[in-house]
């Protein structure tokens, strides 16, 4: 998810990259078009050595409303029809790059693949493969500003290698894909249009590679939740893919939820109470608290009851609370937050994540972050109402960016001549937000596709969820994810199927190398208890 205002111990390197490439294109054409390259690699994991086959490449994807029974399929991308000189436009055609690991040796009929991307909407999936199960990841401080280049490239001692193979996917304009034709982004750019084409992606991409028969996951960061939703529903609904597994980390489901702009939703009190224990857990880590708690998951619990109770009655009376259980709930924030009385006062109890970020540290001049909230920097505008930038993403942006155009072009032998856009060139109205609903059709203006993944596991009872956050998120705070999984439209007997884990880390919870670690053992765990093999 970018950032709301600009659309959301060293190991030693023992990484032996290769040696043969087997197919090489130099380039990435501007146009849409199937491309790929191959190489050879070996990863040490855990002290075990994993060689595999890294395959970069791009597929041609095309909007919901191709038909490939017409004469369209036999345009060749970037001419008009023969048979039809009056046609000057190029119907609307993507390509989707994407970077997928194989471990040699393995049977693909029961070998475990993962699809993995970031969300945005509108971002590539740099940050996951840099940063999360690919074989090498860069390395970057924890919770402040990394220093320019050289950047330190490392062995990944967390990939993924060892349960599943991966597959790294770019959203359609993003990373060295491109789209063409005549309304090409009301085509690709949307909640709708983006779910297709993944959908679209994955089919093809199983029957490239011959992964039709394997134990499938999905796994999706920030926006890439919201994606996951709509993408296993229409896979399972509309293609008869069946799924082993959903991976959501730092989820969010309905827009209704975001703390972000809330208070251009009044009368919805909803944001405000989810993103209460992640304003917490800030506080606390900052110092900001008047009592410092000595075990932050016990704070946090307490702090969610409040939330859920006190809090949220408070909320829902409106103008209908006392004056004295008004003062008992400024108190409480006061007391969980670290923020002014008075300001607390002032906001009628409803702070939005923006004036959070601001406020917290506003008397020492300093902005907190909100993809992750242990990362500060300088306010821009002391006097402004929020942060005008996000602490964490200017102190690792560089890094992941720069890693991997270093890593694509020397390592993976791919896109020499092209630009890697980490993310997709939306306009403010280039988003289509609505979202068609999959029981009714009716369509949702505020994108929420809870509805999506509820129908998957229904009609899938043996579909497994598993959620994973940071405590210190406030991109999607971990108890907006708690409260949409435990408010799905589905029997409560499938509610066994989801599981929920939670991080001492931010949105991207694998930038803490302990984090990472934990995440690496729990999704791990979760593909190996769920592949059928058992």
């Amino acid at each position: 998810m970018k950032h709301r205002r600009n659309p959301w111990g060293a190991s030693a390197l023992s990484l032996a990259l290769s040696t043969s490439v087997l197919a090489a294109p130099t380039t990435s054409p501007d146009k849409p078009a199937t491309t790929e390259s191959t190489s050879s690699g070996t990863v040490t994991m855990r002290g075990q050595a994993i060689a595999y086959t890294a395959v970069a490449g791009t597929l041609v994807v095309h909007p919901n409303s191709y038909d490939d029974s017409t004469d369209i399929v036999r345009k060749r991308v970037g001419e008009p029809d023969p048979t039809k000189p009056e046609d000057k436009t190029l119907e609307p055609t993507a390509s989707m790059f994407y970077t997928a690991y194989f471990k040699k040796g393995a049977d693909p009929a029961t070998r475990p693949i993962t699809f993995v991307y970031n969300g945005g909407p509108g971002s590539a999936s740099v940050w996951l493969h840099m940063g999360s199960f690919g074989p090498r990841r860069i390395e970057t401080l924890d919770d402040s500003h990394t220093p320019a280049a050289p950047y330190r490239f490392i062995n990944n001692d967390d990939t993924l290698l060892d349960a599943s193979d991966v597959v790294f996917i770019d959203a359609p304009g993003t990373g060295f894909g491109r789209i063409a034709g005549k309304d090409a982004e009301k085509a690709f750019w949307g909640v709708d249009a983006d779910g297709h084409a993944f959908a679209n992606f994955i089919t093809q991409f199983l029957g490239k590679f011959g992964r039709y028969n394997s134990p499938k996951y999905l796994f999706g960061e920030s926006y890439g939740t919201m994606r996951s939703a709509v993408v296993v529903n229409d896979l399972q609904n509309d293609d008869s893919i069946d799924f082993n597994g959903v991976i959501l980390l730092s989820q969010i489901l309905s827009y209704g939820n975001s703390v972000d702009g809330a208070n251009d939703d009044p009368g919805n009190d909803r944001p405000y109470v989810l993103a209460l224990p992640t304003y917490a857990a800030t506080a606390a880590y900052h110092h900001m608290l008047p009592t410092q708690p000595a075990d932050l998951q016990a704070f946090l619990r307490e702090v969610e009851h409040f939330a859920s109770t006190d809090y949220l009655l408070a909320l829902q009376q409106g103008a209908d609370l006392s004056a004295a259980d008004r003062q008992h709930v400024v108190q409480k924030l006061h007391d969980y937050t670290g923020l002014p009385v008075d300001y607390i006062d002032r906001a009628d109890l409803r702070i939005t994540g923006g004036e959070f970020e601001h406020e917290l540290q506003a008397r020492t001049g300093i902005a907190t972050g909100r993809l992750d909230t242990r990362f500060s920097g300088p306010q821009i505008d002391p006097m402004s109402k929020e942060v005008g930038y996000d602490p964490q993403s200017s102190a690792i942006s560089s890094a992941y960016v720069s890693a991997f155009n270093d890593y694509v072009r020397k390592t993976l032998h791919y896109g020499d001549d092209a630009i890697y856009r980490p993310f997709g060139r939306l306009k403010a109205d280039s988003w289509q937000a609505p979202h068609t609903l999959p029981d009714d059709g009716n369509q949702s203006q505020v994108p929420n596709v809870m509805p999506d993944l509820a129908l998957a596991m229904k009609t899938n009872p043996l579909l497994h969820v598993m959620l994973n956050a940071g405590y210190f998120d406030l991109a999607t705070p971990y108890y907006e994810g708690i409260y949409e999984m435990k408010h799905l439209p589905i029997p409560a007997a499938l509610q066994k199927n989801i599981e929920f884990k939670q991080y001492q880390s931010g949105h991207m919870v694998y930038v803490s190398e302990a984090s990472l670690k934990q995440l690496h053992d729990n999704v791990a765990a979760f593909i190996r208890e769920t592949d059928h093999q058992g």
